[in-house]
């Protein structure tokens, strides 16, 4: 180990001496891309390797039973890896955890993602579980750019940049998707994106878009369509309002799912409750089983009745008004099993759901319009344009709705439908829900980076601890300033925190008055500090938010406040001077970011 620092840090002040900083980070993304593509395929082929296995090597008459509990198994054995082999016990799953890490850990992912999220997603989604792979991918990559950028002694800024490569790698490399991967890294995790960043997320997904096509080549969707028809426009806006509305439902919905798992605090428990209920669910819908993917190409391959294959309902296939109501029960059903099984102890992301979600609400819609013999709409166009209504409501993300949708199908000539519905959506979900599924539980902890508030940004980057002042004279109360007159004369401070035997906080004695009395110019000499303090203006919990401790600054008009723990012990001072430079700071620190 000490042999690899040495060579990494005689490359790095060769590459200091000869290479610009842009160029190195360009060709650190062309890096970050190849093993983001290479990771791409691997969580791909694992995955799908151990679907097959389930789904086809296994040979027996009641094989579909035992989706009843393989769902149950994946879960397990990804929780028992987690507490086996992760130090900390805990791995987080979604995109929420990488915007933290901009916003609170400078950028730092912990090394472990780089292949934790492909073992653990690969034995979740393989066996069943109800999510996308493209978060555990977007994860991995991320980790990988911003380890990349750690090794070689990057800034902020430039491992925050090889980060949201990284996600664009892993994007582009699920879904052979470059463009989307791109945009989706700007939407998400550079939302104040600046010209300099284009080039290195561009290299960084088109480089793992490639690995993962050499690799792992079979696309994601086939849809055959040359042209939308105008006079479908008026039902595209009407799709997409639905969709709206269902984005609305499924955050809510993630809300109260995340609650009631948050209150089980056994893991294991979690483990039995989810998978049992997944396996009941996939039972019922067998299209719940893993991302799902398959039971949208049939339907863009005009293969409707596919839907109710290997289910207990098969035999009504021909029953065009079943089919519509067995689409929308499953997609109510995707909605719950997808949260199950993120929030049981399963890696997966919400994405690859949310094309599901999308693209059975649009076969839903047109195929029962059409059922009624009044119009004749395009099934497959109609899936398409669910599909980016969904990504536009649920993640606020519009322009990843757009190309991503128009990428892994082929559907180009949609461009303008998909633009209407992706519009309509996300207008409408914004409307409601102030905050993607992905920001909502960081803004909620004021951990969130965003630009619309910048002084309310920079407090909520603020840590109490950082800024605590601690060089103060502490007095007690049995004593008399005569006996500390040398500690209260040669202080900096003018302020005196009183602290009794066992270090809590009874109040404060400003200079003025122990100068007055230590010079003789009151009769107060033979007074203890007992009967000299005096109570605090306010003080300041340990922990609080910066912007609570503003407020309670301004409101009183003082510069400085006493900080306490929870029990009341005396832990040091807070003052205005302290927050306005860790505030210059951190806004020197978000201009980087910025780029």
């Amino acid at each position: 180990m000490t042999r690899l620092r040495k060579y990494i840090w005689r490359l790095n002040q060769w590459r200091i001496q000869r290479l610009s900083n842009r160029n190195f980070l360009i060709i650190l993304s062309i890096l970050v891309g190849v093993m983001g593509g290479l990771a791409a395929a691997a969580l791909k082929g694992l995955t799908h390797s151990i679907a097959s296995f389930l789904q086809d090597g296994v040979q027996w008459e009641y094989k579909y039973y035992l989706y009843l509990f393989f769902p149950l198994i994946g879960i397990l054995l990804s929780v028992i890896y987690v507490r086996r082999f992760i130090k900390s016990k805990h791995m987080a799953h979604g995109m929420t955890p990488i915007m933290y890490a901009i916003s609170r850990k400078s950028s730092k992912l912990e090394p472990h993602n780089m292949y934790s999220q492909i073992i653990t997603s690969a034995l979740t989604i393989g066996f069943g579980g109800s999510a996308g792979l493209e978060a555990p991918i977007a994860n991995s990559g991320s980790a990988i750019g911003s380890n990349i950028g750690r090794v070689f002694g990057l800034n902020y800024r430039e491992v925050t940049l090889l980060l949201a490569c990284g996600a664009a790698a892993g994007i582009a490399g699920a879904f052979n998707s470059p463009v989307a991967g791109m945009i989706f890294a700007i939407e998400i995790l550079l939302p104040e994106f600046s010209i300099p960043a284009f080039i290195p997320l561009l290299m960084s997904a088109a480089t793992a878009s490639v690995i993962s096509r050499l690799l792992y080549s079979e696309p994601l969707f086939h849809l055959l369509t040359d042209d939308w028809d105008l006079n479908a426009l008026f039902f595209y806006v009407v799709l997409a309002i639905l969709v709206g509305l269902f984005s609305i439902y499924f955050a809510k919905l993630s809300t109260a799912v995340n609650g009631w798992f948050a209150r089980m605090t056994n893991p294991y428990r979690k483990v039995w409750v989810s998978g049992l209920l997944l396996g009941l669910l996939i039972f019922l819908f067998p299209a719940l089983y893993g991302e799902g993917y398959l039971a949208i190409q049939q339907i863009l391959d005009g293969n409707h009745r596919s839907l109710l294959d290997n289910s207990i309902f098969s035999e009504y296939g021909s029953y065009g008004y079943l089919i519509v109501c067995y689409a929308i029960i499953t997609v109510f059903a995707k909605s719950f099993a997808s949260l199950i099984t993120l929030n049981s102890g399963g890696n997966g992301g919400i994405f690859g759901p949310t094309v599901v979600m999308g693209g059975l609400l649009g076969f839903a819609f047109a195929y029962g319009l059409n059922l009624t013999g009044w119009v004749t709409l395009d099934i497959a166009n109609f899936s398409v344009a669910g599909m980016a209504a969904a990504l536009s409501g649920i993640m606020h993300a519009p322009l990843t709705g757009i190309f991503l949708s128009a990428e892994i199908t082929g559907g180009y000539a949609l461009m303008v439908p998909l633009m209407i519905v992706t519009s309509i959506a996300y207008l409408i979900n914004r409307s409601v829900m102030k905050h993607s599924i992905y920001t909502k539980a960081l803004a909620e902890k004021g951990d969130l980076l965003t630009h619309e508030d910048k002084d309310r940004t920079v407090l909520s980057m603020m840590k109490l601890r950082y800024v605590l002042e601690t060089n103060f004279t502490v007095l007690h109360p049995w004593e008399k300033p005569i006996d500390r007159r040398q500690d209260i004369i040669h202080t900096k401070r003018n302020i005196f925190p009183v602290v009794d035997d066992a270090d809590k906080l009874l109040g404060i004695i400003y200079s003025e008055r122990l100068f007055e009395i230590l010079l003789g110019e009151t009769n107060e000499g033979d007074k203890t500090i007992a009967d000299l303090v005096q109570k605090p203006v306010d003080t300041v919990q340990m922990g609080a938010n910066m912007e609570v401790v503003m407020n309670k600054m301004n409101r009183e008009d003082i510069w400085i406040l006493p900080v306490v723990s929870s029990e009341g012990k005396y832990m040091g001072f807070v003052s205005k001077s302290a927050v306005f430079n860790k505030y210059r700071a951190l806004l020197m620190r978000q201009a980087d970011y910025l780029g």
